[in-house]
């Protein structure tokens, strides 16, 4: 037996391996999908390094997140600089005064203001209760038509006035000429890609990939004496409760002959017609002078069972179903749940190296 079975090789799982090795422990993963890396997976194409489940920028402000995943890759300089696309209409992101010059001819951060204040004091509201009314109060009607409202629907699948009014919190504004998307201190991607800053983790576990956890569950169970389950938590207990709501995506990737299709990592179609969300050009993450590229179309996507869960749907119903599976998790005293799946939220990815660090120090003993 392990002192530890890790059911996912994505990046939590990886975290907290790495943690209990350095313990003296020893760990088995087992991976369904054919590679470790879990959505974070990178894969060499044609030289370049291809993000095989959507982009994925290192961003935070925690210095000592920033000093851990160091010690497993050495970082670019990358600066994540995405571009709006709004029937064929350019503008900078985040919402910045290059982004309010562009849509109304500003020129000083007054002048924009004076703008933003003119659309809110018309619409806005002192309570927001869905992401359009948020958005609104934040930025004003001609930002939300044209930025937000397309783009934010065709991502969740609903209305905006159905949604939440905490997603939007997530974007950034700012009266300042910069188009650099976070505020965070520490920035960049791994050289060599995440896949090989994973495996650096994982170095010393027994692994077994392309291996279900749900196929042979009895045994899987009884191989450690802990076990941390990073899938779906309504899935480890059969849906006992019903389905908790995931967005699902959809990736088609092309190799082309030219060295450069789009001139940006990040390009975002915010008009609903368009029926991608974005266009991913996977050389500037590694600033690769390829005389060639690699593009992703990256399309939301309804999920159902069988389906890869990209984002949970945190709305009242959800949260709700949530608390009833934590309370089954609660009897499972051999069993942790972590990570995106298997806490039911949104994880940036040093949020989720800080709570498998957390998690190790409290559980992973000497």
């Amino acid at each position: 037996m392990s002192d530890f079975l890790i059911v996912g090789a994505g990046l939590f799982g990886a975290v907290f391996a790495r943690q209990a090795m350095d313990a003296g422990k020893s760990v088995t993963v087992i991976e369904k999908r054919d590679h470790i890396g879990g959505n974070v997976y990178t894969d060499l194409v044609e030289g370049i390094h291809v993000h095989r489940y959507g982009a994925h920028i290192f961003h935070t402000d925690n210095r000592a997140v920033w000093d851990y995943v160091q010690r497993f890759a050495e970082f670019n300089r990358y600066t994540n600089s995405p571009i709006a696309n709004y029937k064929g209409e350019i503008y900078n992101l985040p919402f910045n005064m290059n982004t309010f010059h562009q849509l109304w001819g500003v020129v000083t951060p007054e002048e924009a203001m004076e703008k933003i204040r003119e659309q809110k004091a018309a619409h806005a509201v002192e309570e927001p209760k869905n992401l359009e009314e948020q958005a609104i109060n934040l930025i004003g009607t001609d930002i939300y038509t044209k930025l937000i409202k397309g783009y934010t629907e065709k991502q969740w699948g609903r209305k905006a006035t159905e949604l939440p009014a905490f997603i939007i919190r997530r974007v950034p504004v700012r009266f300042t000429y910069d188009n650099n998307y976070f505020n965070d201190a520490y920035q960049g991607i791994p050289i060599g890609g995440y896949t090989a800053m994973v495996e650096k983790m994982l170095d010393g576990a027994e692994i077994h990939l392309s291996t279900d956890f749900f196929a042979d569950r009895d045994r899987w169970m009884q191989e450690a004496d802990r076990v941390l389950f990073t899938g779906m938590i309504d899935e480890f207990f059969d849906y006992r409760y019903g389905e908790l709501a995931y967005r699902s995506l959809r990736f088609e990737t092309e190799t082309l002959s030219q060295a450069n299709y789009q001139g940006n990592a990040v390009m975002n179609f915010t008009d609903a017609e368009t029926p991608y969300t974005r266009i991913i050009e996977h050389k500037f993450f590694d600033l690769s002078d390829q005389p060639h590229t690699v593009v992703t179309w990256e399309y939301p996507a309804v999920w159902k069972r069988g389906d890869e869960p990209y984002y949970p749907v945190n709305d009242e119903e959800n949260s709700a179903l949530y608390e009833k599976y934590t309370a089954l998790a609660a009897e499972e005293p051999k069993v942790l749940f972590g990570g995106r799946l298997g806490l039911y939220r949104y994880y940036d990815m040093d949020d989720t190296v800080e709570a498998a660090l957390k998690m190790a120090e409290e559980i992973v003993k000497d």
